[in-house]
């Protein structure tokens, strides 16, 4: 495993960052889930990812469940807020100073930990002055609570303007997370330009594309049993959109490509994402343990422009680019 620098700050985190948004809580047994991040760390992941809406708080529960016993100080433990949690009520959700501040000490809780070294607003909040999210942010990392601050799917305008406010109170806004693999190019026009005038990484997101680019799914065939594309808990919902049959085509011509460079197609999936220099990590997940083994062979690879040039070769217009799509819902119902 190599480590990389998080923003402008002196924090590292692993190239590979273990996530557990579909998964634990919900898709896997809470046995299963413990023993992926138990396998994760023996490839040397450091870095774990996860956020207070994720099964409705049970991942959060389960993660610090797993972690228990290992040494903090060796951990980087992220979370997020801004969906709705508990009953769903009227103030359990969004970027308020009400629901930031309840929402950290019911982290914390689920985490059993002291502090997060990342807290991450999973969304921007049109709905809340931007000065007072900021100023919430700006308090619990005066408390301890949080050490470094980090947002998810904010444009490039919306980080301008965090960056500006976190300056004037005193802490770094070092991190967004957002969406980004070969087939999701959004942040690439925007996003990252302004991220590297800002001092901002990116942590991404859905690397291999809801699976998608580990090209397990093939063009006009069912999708294999027990995959993403057939659990009705929300998986197939969030991976639709790649399983069109030129998309998948497109994919099958990653797998030379994969070869050529002596990799897995999920190993040339992640690799892809971490040649850009303003990428700080990878988030991936696992259903069954063994997953990571194979995955973490992206850490420390280091493409060639030949190959970089094949994968978009193969890829061409099937990839979204427009900087648009990277959003935040207009309303917290929407």
């Amino acid at each position: 495993m190599e480590f990389r620098y998080l923003g402008n700050s002196g924090f590292k985190v692993s190239e590979i960052t273990f996530g557990n948004w579909l998964t634990h809580g919900s898709q896997v047994e809470n046995d299963v889930a413990t023993r992926c991040v138990r396998a994760a760390l023996d490839a040397g992941i450091s870095t774990f990812d996860t956020a207070d809406v994720y099964a409705n708080t049970a991942a959060e529960t389960v993660l610090g469940a797993a972690l228990k016993g290992e040494r903090r100080e060796s951990l980087e433990i992220f979370t997020k807020v801004f969906g709705p949690t508990g009953p769903k009520g009227k103030n359990d959700l969004g970027l308020s100073r009400k629901h930031i501040m309840e929402s950290i000490n019911g982290s914390l809780s689920r985490l059993q930990t002291d502090y997060v070294d990342l807290y991450q607003a999973h969304r921007y909040d049109f709905e809340t002055p931007l000065e007072e999210t900021m100023q919430a942010f700006a308090d619990i990392v005066r408390q301890g609570k949080a050490l470094y601050i980090g947002v998810s799917e904010w444009t490039a305008e919306q980080l301008r303007e965090g960056h500006a406010l976190s300056k004037e109170l005193g802490f770094q806004l070092i991190s967004n997370q957002p969406q980004y693999n070969m087939l999701w190019r959004v942040i690439e026009a925007e996003v990252v330009p302004a991220s590297e005038e800002l001092g901002i990484s990116q942590i991404v997101w859905s690397p291999m594309g809801q699976g998608v680019l580990s090209g397990k799914y093939l063009p006009g065939r069912p999708a294999p049993e027990g995959s993403r594309a057939t659990d009705d808990k929300g998986g197939a919902r969030m991976i639709e959109r790649w399983m069109r049959d030129d998309v998948l085509a497109g994919v099958q011509g990653l797998k030379p490509i994969a070869e050529e460079a002596g990799l897995t197609m999920p190993q040339l999936a992640v690799a892809w994402v971490l040649q850009n220099p303003n990428v700080a990590s990878a988030i991936v997940g696992a259903s069954r343990p063994e997953q990571l083994a194979d995955t973490v062979g992206a850490a420390g690879v280091k493409l060639e422009s030949e190959i970089m040039k094949k994968v978009d070769d193969a890829i061409g217009s099937l990839a979204e680019r427009d900087p648009a799509l990277t959003k935040s819902p207009a309303t917290r119902e929407a």
